[in-house]
């Protein structure tokens, strides 16, 4: 047999054995590993897709939590799994858009050691402070802060809330200090206590108490209102030109067969059609925006990492 022949043999195999893996799977079940906190936006946006997707294929997605590092054990750990798509990873900007320009020797790249599966939707956030907070508007807490340089702080368990609280601190001339959490819930309940004054809550982790009037809400991340809390401004109004949200996606590790990933980048387009997941993620405040393919997807991370990129260089931050 020639080498060309040998070549085109292996070929072929590789080929029949990547389409016998994709009609196969999943023959056991997925882990789809969260790197933010139970309880966070991103971790109820995965438990109501999990349960769906595991309906479609029949099989068990089990959610698991690897929260810690701003999104980086999480990301690290799926970035070295086997790439059979039986270990997936759903995640944020945190760690695919934000981490590249936040952290210094990042160990891992968000673009060579993962593939791309699906982007979910988006996640809007909202400004909130304390519901025993004197200031009514955000102007009012900027006004306030003002007047207490160096005595008031915001919470900041993710890039997004890091990233929307450093860019209002430079436009508005603030000198309030950053505390790092390490989930979205204890940031919140610190806020609720007093120990923090300020804080960019996930819909997801905060629609709640939101809701509920355990905090109040000052403004919103997004450039247009959210039907989600009705009369709560956009930041922009204040704030000129401010305008951040936060998208949620799956990925795989890199490397994973192309029938796979085919299959489940069409199995999450069924899970997101569905009625009733679609009213739990709203719910949530959860956008449901869906990429059709993969390619798509690929394309659209790289595009915000350059966006974002771009986001925090404007505010002034650097890698530590």
């Amino acid at each position: 047999m020639t080498a060309v022949s040998r070549a085109l043999t292996l070929v072929a195999g590789l080929l029949v054995t990547s389409m016998a893996l994709g009609q196969t799977y999943p023959h056991s079940p997925i882990t789809l590993v969260v790197p933010f906190a139970a309880g966070s936006g991103t971790d109820a946006v995965a438990r109501i897709v999990a349960r769906k997707l595991g309906e479609r294929l029949k099989q068990t997605v089990l959610v698991e939590n690897k929260a810690g590092a701003n999104a980086q054990i999480g990301a690290q750990f799926v970035a070295k799994a086997k790439p059979d798509g039986y270990t997936l990873l759903m995640s944020t900007n945190t760690s695919h858009s934000a981490n590249p320009s936040l952290v210094l020797n990042l160990k891992y790249d968000p673009i060579k050691d993962f593939t791309p599966i699906t982007r979910v939707g988006e996640l809007p956030f909202a400004l909130v402070v304390n519901k025993n907070d004197p200031a009514k508007t955000l102007k009012e807490w900027i006004d306030q802060a003002k007047l207490n340089p160096g005595k008031f702080s915001y919470a900041t368990p993710n890039s997004t809330s890091l990233v929307a609280s450093e860019t209002i601190k430079r436009i508005a001339g603030l000198d309030v200090v950053g505390v790092p959490y390490k989930s979205s819930p204890q940031a919140l309940t610190d806020l609720i206590g007093g120990s923090v004054q300020m804080y960019v809550v996930d819909l997801g982790s905060g629609i709640g108490m939101i809701k509920s009037g355990g905090v109040r809400v000052l403004g919103v991340t997004t450039k247009e209102p959210l039907n989600s809390i009705p009369g709560a401004p956009p930041i922009a109004k204040v704030v000129a030109g401010f305008d951040l949200t936060s998208w949620n996606g799956i990925f795989g590790p890199a490397g994973m067969p192309k029938q796979v990933t085919d299959k489940l980048n069409l199995e999450m387009q069924e899970v997101l059609a569905d009625k009733d997941v679609q009213k739990s993620l709203d719910q949530l405040g959860f956008e449901t925006w869906p990429t059709k393919t993969p390619e798509e997807f690929a394309k659209y991370v790289a595009d915000q990492l350059t966006h974002w990129s771009a986001l925090i260089k404007q505010a002034g931050m650097v890698a530590e």
